[in-house]
């Protein structure tokens, strides 16, 4: 199946697509990527846009794409450095699976004010830089953390308990959906989610093996 188009996009959005598809290299669209104000209330309120991390080597075998930068994020310029960071650590070390080998991203990648969960047109305004950044690293395995990040790849209309277990082809690359760490870490260490997100990542390491 094809990748969903991003809701409702603007003018903005188009705007961020045509400068991310100009870039050729890593590089470049990190380059182009740091300075965007396409969400004026994001722009105005960040310390980083937090382009998301990439292996030495630049071809990940692995992506892992979340929702959007916390606080830590924010603050640091990268992804995945908090609390739900460190229990994505652990629980890929358990998993069997390299951070070191993998892509780090989110579907938006500025802070939303109060960690709110991102608003459509904002997603639709990152959209551009996530997809070309897809395209620079075509990595083979995508996990999508989380709910938007799951109804990023899968449709609006994706029920995260109906799509997760399983590999879902986009675009030629096996999507991979469960939970985000925030809710192994809201739901703690006997939750469904932590297992749950345990359980997928293992799959992923067993599909790469």
């Amino acid at each position: 199946m094809a990748a969903p188009r991003p809701p409702r996009p603007d003018a903005a959005a188009e705007e961020v697509a045509r400068t991310a598809a100009a870039a050729a290299d890593w590089t470049a669209l990190a380059a182009a990527a740091r300075p965007c104000v396409a969400c004026p209330e994001l722009a105005a309120a960040r310390q980083h846009v937090v382009v998301g991390d990439v292996p030495p080597s630049g071809r990940p075998r692995f992506v892992l794409v979340g929702e959007a930068p916390g606080a830590n994020e924010d603050r640091t310029g990268r992804p995945f450095v908090g609390r739900s960071g460190e229990l994505l650590d652990q629980l890929l070390i358990e998993a069997g699976l390299d951070r070191g080998q993998a892509a780090v991203l989110n579907i938006v990648k500025c802070r939303p004010p109060g960690n709110r969960t991102p608003r459509a047109p904002e997603v639709a305004r990152c959209s551009g830089w996530l997809r070309r950044q897809l395209e620079l690293l075509d990595p083979p395995v995508v996990v999508a953390l989380g709910l938007s990040s799951a109804k990023w790849f899968l449709g609006p209309r994706t029920v995260l308990a109906q799509v997760r277990g399983r590999p879902h082809e986009v675009d030629g690359r096996a999507v991979w959906a469960t939970y985000h760490p925030s809710a192994a870490i809201r739901f703690g260490p006997g939750g469904a989610p932590r297992a749950g997100l345990l359980a997928d990542l293992t799959a992923v390491a067993e599909e790469l093996a």
